[in-house]
């Protein structure tokens, strides 16, 4: 069994290809439910959008939870996948006045078979699955580009 501090091995071998696309995963500290409050929600979304504007990739999906949030981007290079995930962890906490974050994220590069409109679907749906909502337009902390 792993211990809580294993978080270096979520890097091993991770790789950042530009214009590969990746489908992340981080979670705050102690599964906090710091998304719950609506301004912390706004802020991570809004966050979303900088990380683009700063040239760090192309946000096509994204979901906010309660404890946790869920981000399909494509990666433009300018910033390797962990200092893109970092810069907006760091830019929350920072805003939110406080260490939030869990260390580490989780990551899939998706293959090219994948199909994104259905994965940008499921991570969409969170929020239904985890019985926040009935229905996905019900629930204000997401986007994706597709739908």
């Amino acid at each position: 069994m792993h211990s809580l501090h294993d978080g270096h091995r979520l890097r091993r071998g991770r790789v950042s290809i530009r214009g590969q696309q990746y489908l992340v995963t981080a979670v705050t500290r102690n599964r906090a439910p710091w998304f719950e409050e609506t301004a912390a929600a706004r802020l991570l979304c809004r966050n979303f959008i900088a990380m683009e504007k700063m040239g760090a990739g192309e946000t096509l999906c994204f979901v906010v939870m309660p404890d946790h949030f869920h981000w399909l981007l494509s990666l433009s290079g300018k910033y390797s996948l962990s200092q893109t995930v970092g810069m907006l962890k760091s830019q929350t906490a920072r805003a939110m006045g406080q260490s939030i974050w869990q260390r580490g994220f989780h990551d899939h590069a998706l293959r090219e078979e994948e199909d994104c409109v259905q994965i940008a679907r499921y991570i969409v749906a969170n929020p239904i699955r985890a019985g926040l909502t009935t229905n996905v337009r019900l629930y204000p902390y997401w986007n994706a580009m597709w739908l």
